[in-house]
């Protein structure tokens, strides 16, 4: 008797974390309070705030909206070198579109730019590349907001697989794009 009592028991517990655990990511998978930018809706800039952990969109100098993200694993100051899992900060471009990504759609930025490739050749390192904006890893887009609460990336900057929809949509390529610390 004592032992299905146990049984009994652990079972509930488990049954109540699990909801517990369901509840939490589907508080989490709520859509972002603003609203899906109609389907015209071009932007001409885009900035990034890694220490907000926010990807903003403008255009005509007027903020459209605004995502929140995920960063590299290593987020604070500038991307030095191949592997340091920054994401780089400055002045660059979304130079090309990647629909076959390993990661739900991904915009390139166009890093490392050439103060990037002189600095790292002074240091005697590879600069990195392959630094893009992005969606979650292919098969993962349930997990929703969820992928902010830590950083990630090995230094692109990772929104949900809905917003990366959205920024395909209303980023053409050549939009300048400042990352700043």
């Amino acid at each position: 008797m004592c032992r299905k009592r146990r049984i009994s028991v652990a079972l509930l517990i488990f049954c109540l974390v699990i909801a517990l655990a369901a509840i939490v990511i589907i508080r989490l998978r709520q859509p972002l309070e603003t609203q899906r930018l109609s389907a015209g809706t071009v932007v001409d800039r885009v900035v990034v705030e890694k220490s907000a952990r926010k990807l903003s969109v403008f255009r005509r100098g007027k903020e459209v909206t605004s995502y929140c993200v995920a960063l590299g694993g290593q987020p604070v100051g500038a991307k030095q070198q191949e592997g340091d899992m920054k994401t780089p900060e400055g002045l660059y471009a979304i130079d090309y579109r990647n629909r076959q990504s390993d990661f739900h759609l991904s915009l390139h930025i166009s890093y490392p730019g050439p103060e990037d490739v002189r600095r790292a050749a002074v240091a005697g390192v590879p600069p990195g590349g392959d630094i893009m904006i992005h969606g979650l890893p292919n098969g993962m887009g349930w997990l929703g907001r969820v992928h902010q609460k830590r950083d990630w990336t090995a230094g692109c900057i990772a929104v949900t697989d809905e917003e990366i929809e959205e920024l395909w949509r209303i980023v053409p390529d050549g939009t300048p794009i400042e990352i700043r610390p």
